[in-house]
């Protein structure tokens, strides 16, 4: 009898760390979700694409969040650095396969738009995406982070590694060559 009154003492106290833990991952979900969502959307440009790699973010920061050190970095770095590693590590996974994307014809059908109104967003974007694929891998980093997850630079530069100004200066060539490209093809 005393083992288990030992065991349920034990319980008791865990509980309701695990309801702060709960609740800070909550608080943590709530705050940065449509942030890393619209990164990996903006990287990947497949709607539910982007809502499972956002999702398997989620899960890593909730499995590791006991080895974020708030000495190292602030936790926004630490979570895009893993938000930048998965979509990466989709992007390794999908050079094996070769597919069309069920998201895209998705997304042409299910928005109930006219049929002019899907031709001309579907140019628009594929234009977009041939000029982001001019740009190479610290490039779309940096447009995504910016745009996608509405990044500071001086934020951008401590998830890349880089300086603020560097980042700025590579933004603003990546913009000059992306309207360039733009206007080259339109």
């Amino acid at each position: 009898m005393p083992k288990l009154a030992l065991i349920d003492a034990q319980s008791k106290r865990e509980i309701p760390e695990l309801l702060d833990m709960e609740k800070e991952f909550t608080y943590i979900f709530e705050t940065y979700y449509k942030k890393v969502f619209n990164f990996v959307y903006y990287r990947v440009n497949q709607y539910y694409t982007a809502e499972d790699l956002t999702s398997q973010i989620f899960e890593k920061v909730m499995i590791k969040i006991n080895t974020y050190d708030e000495t190292k970095s602030p936790f926004e770095v630490w979570l895009f650095a893993i938000a930048r590693n998965t979509v990466n590590d989709y992007f390794r996974n999908l050079q094996s396969r070769k597919f069309l994307p069920i998201d895209s014809i998705k997304n042409l059908i299910s928005k109930k738009k006219t049929p002019e109104d899907i031709v001309e967003i579907a140019e628009t974007n594929d234009e977009l995406l041939k000029a982001l694929s001019i740009l190479d891998e610290r490039e779309r980093s940096i447009v995504a982070l910016k745009f996608g997850a509405g990044l500071k630079n001086v934020e951008i530069s401590k998830v890349l590694g880089l300086t603020e100004n560097n980042v700025g200066v590579i933004l603003f060539r990546t913009m000059k060559k992306l309207k360039k490209e733009l206007e080259r093809m339109g």
